[in-house]
């Protein structure tokens, strides 16, 4: 059943959409401190639909990135206290302690490896308020962290993108099935533990 080729060439049209850059900045601020989908999901076809300006997505979702970084620390640092239930009924709390060990013995590389990695930034920025890192050295980390992820995907999109592309929409389907399996068998691994 293609279900994922149709979701995959309307993304490739909002991408292309004149208000697309306004979407992916905001995508990439609230992604940083509360919001669950990556602004990679609107950088790659926006940087594959405008290969020439791919660099220029990648400072955009960096920017909002760090701006929206700044207030997932806010809300670590000033409002840890009032979140904390909610944490714990999302289930974070695990994820959050885990980040605060890694505070613990990594300090701000813990926030350059998250911004750079897949793993959840927002969960990085509120630990990195929490525990009340300095300030400047987590602005750096994560415009350094944040920057060489957007710009990689957005390199990779603008040089390679256009070859892949039909690769990649006749795949789309298998991918978008594989994921679902992938979530699928990691929810039951998580409630059969």
């Amino acid at each position: 059943m293609k279900i994922f080729t149709p979701l995959y060439d309307k993304v490739l049209q909002w991408a292309a959409h004149p208000k697309a850059t306004r979407y992916l900045g905001g995508m990439s601020f609230a992604e940083s401190s509360f919001f669950p989908v990556p602004p990679d999901v609107m950088l790659m076809p926006m940087s594959l639909a405008k290969p020439q300006q791919a660099f220029y997505f990648a400072w955009i979702a960096t920017l909002f990135s760090a701006l929206g970084g700044l207030l997932g620390y806010a809300i670590g640092y000033f409002a840890m206290d009032m979140i904390q239930p909610l944490i714990v009924e999302l289930g974070y709390q695990p994820k959050l302690d885990a980040a605060q060990a890694f505070f613990d013995q990594y300090g701000v590389w813990v926030v350059f490896i998250a911004g750079f990695s897949p793993i959840p930034y927002k969960v990085f920025t509120i630990s990195a308020g929490a525990s009340a890192m300095a300030l400047l050295p987590f602005i750096i980390a994560s415009l350094v962290g944040r920057g060489a992820r957007f710009y990689l995907v957005a390199a990779l999109m603008r040089w390679g993108g256009a070859s892949f592309e039909p690769v990649i929409r006749k795949w789309v389907d298998w991918i978008g099935w594989a994921l679902v399996a992938l979530i699928v068998l990691a929810i039951g691994w998580h409630y059969l533990k």
